[in-house]
């Protein structure tokens, strides 16, 4: 019985994280199995890949060894955790997936699309999310939050304000391509109310999803 994969992406200060954990909460309250993981990481290759990509010693490093680097900790985290998790008929939640390799190196850093979705292949065989949920917030106000955290600051943070507004424009192109793979998320407000909207839609997914309520029901059953 296949689960559910959710991936959440977004500029940097949206708020991805704590919307993860919040849903991820809330889901396993109600009954349900979760696998709540994060990229670049997810497992020990990915973590180590992790503390390269976005430590606090920076390491200058060009767009195309990001893109490899990302892709090789997610060939890793979707053999290891995420395709075993579904297989098992859990709800998989990731902050960041694919579609960040493609803003972020993609729109960010110039490296071609066509290229980075061919290595993307690599990583993932049939793998993909069920749907992707954009958390959209103006850059500067994203920054602003990261810089006020101080403890989550890395080396992207840094990157300049054109950077960060072709992460943005980079991921509204992907919903574009692909608007019935997506729901785009106002990450300007309160934590609470975004995670009510959040929940909103995953209840619909799950509803349309119904062999994963009854499976679960079983399985919490025994």
């Amino acid at each position: 019985m296949d689960g559910l994969f959710l991936t959440f992406e977004g500029p940097e200060g949206a708020g991805k994280s704590t919307q993860v954990r919040l849903l991820a909460e809330s889901l396993r309250s109600d009954g349900f199995a979760v696998c709540q993981t994060r990229e670049p990481g997810g497992t020990p290759v990915g973590e180590r890949i992790r503390d390269l990509l976005l430590g606090k010693v920076a390491v200058a490093m060009a767009p195309e060894t990001e893109a490899l680097l990302h892709t090789a900790a997610r060939a890793q985290h979707v053999r290891d955790v995420i395709r075993p998790a579904l297989e098992r008929g859990v709800i998989v939640l990731c902050d960041r997936f694919v579609d960040s390799t493609l803003a972020y190196q993609g729109g960010g850093g110039g490296v071609s699309f066509d290229e980075l979705a061919n290595i993307q292949r690599i990583a993932l065989g049939d793998t993909q999310p069920d749907m992707r949920f954009l958390l959209d917030l103006p850059v500067e106000t994203g920054l602003k939050r990261r810089r006020e955290d101080g403890a989550g600051i890395n080396r992207v943070d840094e990157l300049e304000i054109a950077f960060h507004n072709r992460v943005r424009n980079a991921y509204h192109a992907l919903v574009l391509a692909l608007p019935v793979g997506w729901r785009v998320i106002d990450a300007n407000g309160a934590a609470e109310e975004i995670a009510v909207d959040i929940r909103q839609e995953v209840a619909r997914l799950i509803v349309g999803k119904g062999d994963l309520v009854a499976w679960q029901s079983e399985v919490a059953a025994v």
